[in-house]
């Protein structure tokens, strides 16, 4: 018992120097590489990221590394997201997470966005008739995590970026890192801390900065002049968060899982806007049937005219998993869908099998 509270006394400790830092909403805009702050996983998405404390599995890479450590076979995950419907973005996601030895975890995932055709335009023909093109974008993670005690789990992932047009690309490199600590009677009491988007800056580069230009020295000569592009910062945040499992029946042993509701919260610090309260709740019937809801609040989000985002707030979202053989391997579907303003929101399907 003294143990654990010296542990929650040390976690409590970082929450607070860390909830210390505000938000800047000064430099909104001045980062890149947003994509890194898009959810692409439907159980997350389904609470809009407050589970970070309890988070398990492939999911853990985005919220916090360290939930990864939990993966003891091996998992796999796809996901596809219809983002903003009716802006033509789509999200896919696939990876993958292997226990190795006897407490460490390896993961791998992909995430590429789809952004759709864009009308090729020029100072000479600036309602397009040029053509299209496509931008891509890719983050690939590989991560490792680890089990250092029964309530003590840690992990940390590198994340690649690429941000391409056909004549320019950014490429750059990004570092998580995550620990959780989970506590209580009946392992119930969740508290997690998580860095993530740490790295260098990213500039652009390629053929389509370079410009023709004349210049005059007595003849008219025309030479190839190149832009450089100002390097711009990656979106570092810090999650913070707790989450508390409440059991509804109990048994001969003192408990019973059968009926489950967990009570998520999450506090985001970050570094380019306002910081956010991430607030959700899931209910498990033998952890064959989750359902899910969420809100996120942020300074202004629910005023039409001060909100700085497309996103109204409220999340909800539903888990369907159940075993198909006798190594009690299981199969899981996911949906989840967030509230936008404009737009048509954003359905995020997904699909899990643990081997």
């Amino acid at each position: 018992m003294i143990k654990n509270l010296k542990y929650s006394s040390l976690c409590l400790a970082m929450m607070l120097s860390c909830s210390a830092f505000a938000g800047n909403p000064e430099r909104a805009g001045q980062a890149g590489a947003s994509q890194l702050l898009i959810n692409p996983y439907a159980r997350n998405s389904g609470m809009v990221g407050s589970n970070s404390a309890k988070v398990r599995g492939l999911e853990a890479q985005f919220l916090n590394i360290a939930g990864t450590a939990f993966t003891r076979k091996t998992e796999v995950m796809i996901n596809h997201s219809a983002w903003l419907q009716g802006t033509g973005i789509n999200i896919n996601t696939f990876g993958l997470t292997q226990g190795v030895g006897e407490t460490g975890t390896i993961g791998f995932g992909v995430m590429s966005i789809n952004a759709g055709k864009i009308d090729i335009t020029t100072e000479d023909q600036p309602e397009g008739g040029l053509g299209t093109y496509s931008p891509t974008f890719y983050n690939i993670s590989m991560s490792y995590a680890k089990m250092f005690s029964d309530n003590i789990f840690g992990g940390i992932n590198i994340k690649l970026i690429s941000e391409q047009i056909p004549n320019v690309s950014a490429r750059g490199v990004a570092i998580d890192a995550g620990i959780q600590y989970h506590t209580g009677k009946y392992d119930n009491i969740h508290i997690g801390i998580a860095l993530k988007n740490w790295g260098p800056k990213m500039t652009y580069r390629g053929d389509g900065l370079s410009r023709q230009a004349r210049v005059n020295y007595g003849n008219n000569y025309e030479l190839t002049v190149n832009n450089r592009s100002s390097a711009f910062e990656l979106p570092a945040l810090v999650n913070i968060g707790t989450s508390y499992d409440w059991y509804l029946l109990k048994d001969s042993t003192g408990i019973n899982k059968k009926h489950r509701i967990t009570f998520n919260g999450t506090f985001t610090s970050n570094s380019f806007t306002y910081d956010n309260l991430l607030f959700g709740v899931e209910y498990g019937w033998k952890e064959m049937l989750m359902l899910r809801a969420g809100y996120m609040y942020e300074k202004g989000i629910t005023s039409t005219t001060d909100r700085r985002t497309a996103f109204t707030g409220p999340a909800l979202g539903a888990t369907f998993e159940v075993p198909f053989n006798d190594k009690k391997s299981t199969v899981g579907l996911d949906y989840s869908y967030r509230f936008t303003n404009p737009f048509g929101g954003s359905h995020t399907f997904g699909i899990r099998l643990n081997l």
